[in-house]
């Protein structure tokens, strides 16, 4: 019953994207067979070190969405301050950590996963992320270290990854 749910709600999202597409990225499905898994191409947003970059991440919902919520797991490189991307490419938001209290006490339940979340409101989230960096809540412990003090090479980093984004165009 949930997977049912689940995935007429998916559908729902994807032809809303489709009939009125958002600036700044573009999503759709990475087999038409398969509701819960989509490819998402987020552009560098505008007047940042990500500008004119291209990334490519996919998104993978499971069987009992709304209630948990996806994983984003990047397929391009990106180097980013907040280490909100681990080296492996999975996105750390608050948004996509389950639902309720954080065990660890870092994050209130209210900025944590919710229901009321879309494809197109994880992504901008991200957008978000990309566009205003915090190293206060590092996944990838060396990007933040350089971030803070090693502002040169950090943005040396970026500027490969987003050339990188573009050679695969």
């Amino acid at each position: 019953m949930a997977k049912n749910q689940a995935s007429l709600l998916l559908q729902k999202q994807l032809k809303d994207l489709c009939k009125k597409p958002v600036d700044g990225f573009s999503a759709g499905l990475v087999d038409e067979n398969n509701v819960f898994q989509w490819s998402v191409s987020i552009m560098g947003p505008p007047d940042t070190l990500y500008e004119g970059g291209f990334f490519n991440a996919i998104m993978t919902f499971p069987q009992d969405y709304p209630n948990k919520p996806p994983t984003v797991k990047f397929t391009s490189e990106v180097w980013h301050p907040n280490g909100a991307f681990y080296s492996d490419g999975k996105v750390c938001i608050s948004i996509l950590h389950p639902p309720g209290d954080d065990p660890n006490g870092y994050e209130l339940a209210s900025e944590r996963w919710n229901p009321v979340h879309t494809v197109e409101s994880i992504v901008l989230s991200i957008i978000s992320m990309l566009s205003g960096p915090n190293d206060e809540s590092p996944a990838n412990v060396e990007a933040a270290k350089e971030w803070r003090d090693n502002r040169a090479e950090f943005r040396k980093k970026v500027s490969r990854c987003v050339r990188r984004s573009q050679e695969m165009l």
